[in-house]
């Protein structure tokens, strides 16, 4: 009987994981699910200084930092921890996250090209008392997450900052990789 019974075990948790490792590991359409989630890409930000937004090497993608910005176009600015709660300051790193999908999708032309989002490195403009950077810096990774699924699951830095360019609230780039 024992073998019996932990044989219905492993089919049990079989068939409990199976539906939500094929949830968390389908290929679904990133803008479909851009769109499922009522969100729609900001026009792509030309750059403020010499650089470009993106640059591809072999399979990887390399975007320059991104800030956030209103409906109006204009940088969203201030520190938290001064001029923004933390949960302001997680909406406004959401924000940037589809700035950096507008750069990517102008770079490859179609986010289903997304292989895996490697590396997300996000920088709060924060006064020095503020210690809650990783969590400002979720509206971007769960936006991703949401979007790519396990593929949308990446390394990741957040830093404090004394300032940013603009005087934006937050900064982040990031690195993908592509099929």
């Amino acid at each position: 009987m024992k073998p019996f019974l932990a044989s219905c075990g492993f089919l049990l948790c079989l068939t409990l994981l199976t539906p939500l490792a094929a949830q968390t590991n389908a290929r679904t359409n990133p803008e479909a699910q851009l769109k499922a989630l009522g969100l729609t890409l900001p026009k792509a930000s030309a750059p403020v200084a010499n650089y470009v937004p993106a640059v591809t090497s072999g399979s990887l993608v390399f975007l320059s930092g991104q800030i956030p910005r209103g409906a109006d176009g204009k940088v969203i600015t201030g520190k938290v921890g001064r001029d923004f709660s933390e949960k302001d300051a997680n909406e406004a790193a959401r924000q940037t996250a589809l700035a950096l999908l507008a750069a990517l999708k102008l770079e490859i032309g179609d986010l289903s090209k997304v292989k895996r989002i490697v590396r997300v490195g996000g920088f709060v403009n924060s006064t020095d008392d503020f210690k809650a950077h990783p969590q400002v810096i979720n509206g971007c990774s769960d936006l991703l997450v949401a979007v790519f699924g396990d593929r949308g699951r990446h390394a990741r830095a957040s830093l404090g900052m004394s300032s940013l360019p603009l005087g934006a609230v937050v900064e982040i780039e990031m690195v993908v990789e592509i099929e």
